[in-house]
């Protein structure tokens, strides 16, 4: 019993890192997104953002089942956040002045609002298939419990997934504000935050590839050692050269809607 209690308590405490990742990286696509809204359609964006990763995570919980079986779902997922991440990096690196202050102007002016919100829904859907998914591949190989089987799980294994979830959902409450802050101070990591969408897109699709129905890759690589060691260290490249080679706002350019508002 003692041997159990380690065993799942030692899980847990890697479950809720791992969810608080997966969840900071969410929040900041929810930033990044919604960045260029006014101010109150852009906390209104948010809110809503967060509404549908409680959501998203909860449905997916509950239909991981369905989840882990229908490897479209995953396809989906891994091509929609590639497609976002791609897009906008391209974009910021290639695109032209004059599309770049024209997105900008349709943005200052407070439009697309709804179809901002839908693609924060798109990408917290493909974040909860990937949280969802990391997680009961962790708590799956759990020894069983006493508890009732619940959702095609063992009781103990649902339960600690259910508790790591919540953690990382808390998370995403308070990381999304914190990001539209240090967003206006360091504009350039909006590409940085694009790049790990893509990276994580990429991840989704190494499991996709790897389902038994599909069989590109071997079944047992998504979780093998060296797979997980590339996947995060990638991911804390990415991170941390964004970090270093994006450079602060200047102060006249930090609000462009209201120097276009007031000339």
């Amino acid at each position: 019993m003692d041997s159990l209690w380690i065993q799942y308590g030692w899980t847990l405490i890697i479950l809720i890192g791992l969810e608080g990742i997966l969840s900071a990286d969410n929040a900041l696509v929810m930033a990044v997104i919604a960045k260029h809204l006014p101010e109150g359609q852009k906390k209104k964006a948010i809110n809503y953002g967060i509404l549908g990763a409680f959501l998203f995570r909860f449905l997916a919980l509950f239909a991981i089942s369905f989840i882990a079986n229908v490897w479209q779902v995953q396809a989906i997922g891994a091509a929609y956040l590639i497609y976002l991440g791609l897009k906008h990096v391209i974009q910021d690196l290639f695109g032209s002045s004059k599309d770049k202050k024209d997105d900008l102007k349709k943005d200052s002016n407070g439009k697309g609002f709804w179809s901002t919100v839908v693609k924060i829904g798109l990408a917290d859907l493909a974040f909860a298939i990937d949280s969802i998914l990391a997680a009961v591949a962790l708590a799956i190989v759990l020894p069983g419990t006493p508890l009732p089987q619940f959702g095609g799980m063992d009781g103990g294994q649902f339960l600690i997934v259910v508790i790591a979830g919540i953690a990382g959902l808390i998370l995403i409450k308070y990381a999304a504000n914190l990001f539209v802050k240090l967003l206006a101070v360091r504009p350039g990591l909006e590409t940085t935050a694009y790049l790990i969408v893509a990276w994580v897109g990429v991840k989704l699709a190494v499991i996709t590839l790897s389902h038994e129905k599909v069989s590109i890759l071997d079944e047992h690589f998504p979780h093998s050692t060296g797979w997980t060691i590339a996947f995060w260290g990638v991911l804390l490249g990415i991170a941390v050269i964004g970090w270093f080679i994006s450079g602060k706002a200047i102060p006249h350019e930090k609000n462009p809607s209201h120097r276009s508002s007031s000339s």
